[in-house]
């Protein structure tokens, strides 16, 4: 495993005292990168590094359970509980449950949210990214088709936060509830998507997850535009993808869609990141899986961030 810090020249000195670089000049630097955004503000994010397993293991002592709802989850090939064989999938801690890496969303939140400000998840799921937010002092509203997982978030939020400072979730089609004016326009869009029908989240009928690609894709598209329209002028929209195969296993294009749905949307792209997910497992299989298909095995995902203007 590759252990990460980050190289010299991306730290500066606390005391703001004079520091050399790679080519022995002097720099000046008066704080370090971490202490004014939490983790340096580049394109990778490193989930493996010491400093963000700190934080992961800090938030998970509040006791998430964002597992919980989602269990019965499937796969296009009918095996249930791949969320929790697969942990590191979708922006999740490399854990033996699946649950969506806290520190990626303190990361977001404090580098494109407004202190104290709204945030829109139109595909919630669990409950992290609602206790997360809420906890650092936004305020998250959170949308999901499915009831108990709803109740689920509920539970947890009340057992973690403050009776004066629950995260809210709505239970039902993102398509519909996005209809509802809301009192104040978003400063934040944060959202994790089915990706296509990966992992089926039920049989529900506007459950997007269980579409074929063409209707999901339109429902995809709606509810994009919906949440756009929901969002502050000079807002952003961040959403955490990755690519996905179809049957003949050739990837469907699910990245280069959500980033032409998010400008039909009238969003301007602005920002991608990578976040690269744990590789013990990935190890173990990809001499195999490149045997046989040729295929590289994937062990990241796309952190697209998009602002309104």
């Amino acid at each position: 495993m590759i252990e990460s810090s980050q190289p010299p020249f991306c730290q500066a000195d606390v005391s703001g005292s004079a520091s050399v670089d790679l080519f022995g000049n002097q720099i000046i630097k008066d704080e370090l990168l971490r202490d004014k955004f939490i983790e340096p503000p580049f394109f990778f994010l490193y989930s493996l590094s010491g400093s963000w397993r700190k934080r992961v293991n800090k938030w998970k002592k509040l006791g998430f359970k964002s597992e919980l709802g989602r269990l019965d989850a499937k796969t296009k090939n009918g095996n249930y509980n791949r969320l929790i064989k697969n942990a590191g999938h979708k922006g999740h801690t490399h854990t033996n449950t699946s649950i969506f890496d806290p520190a990626l969303a303190e990361v977001i939140y404090h580098w494109f949210c407004s202190p104290n400000g709204l945030i829109l998840d139109p595909f919630a799921g669990g409950s992290v990214r609602g206790i997360v937010a809420n906890y650092l002092g936004f305020k998250y509203t959170g949308i999901d088709i499915r009831e108990d997982q709803v109740q689920s978030n509920r539970d947890q939020a009340l057992n973690i936060l403050p009776l004066n400072n629950q995260p809210q979730w709505y239970c039902g089609d993102s398509n519909e509830v996005l209809d509802i004016e809301f009192n104040q326009k978003f400063d934040l869009i944060f959202s994790c998507p089915p990706y296509a029908d990966l992992e089926v989240y039920s049989d529900l009928p506007n459950d997007i997850s269980n579409m074929p690609y063409n209707e999901f894709l339109l429902a995809y598209k709606s509810i994009i535009k919906k949440s756009a329209n929901h969002l502050k002028v000079g807002g952003y929209a961040c959403f955490v993808v990755g690519e996905v195969r179809n049957k003949k296993g050739d990837y469907i294009g699910f990245v280069p869609d959500t980033i032409e749905a998010m400008k039909e949307a009238g969003l301007k792209y602005y920002n991608e990141c990578i976040y690269l997910n744990g590789l013990a497992g990935a190890c173990l299989t990809a001499g195999r899986i490149m045997g046989i298909s040729k295929k590289v095995k994937k062990v990241h995902q796309n952190v697209l961030v998009f602002r309104k203007v």
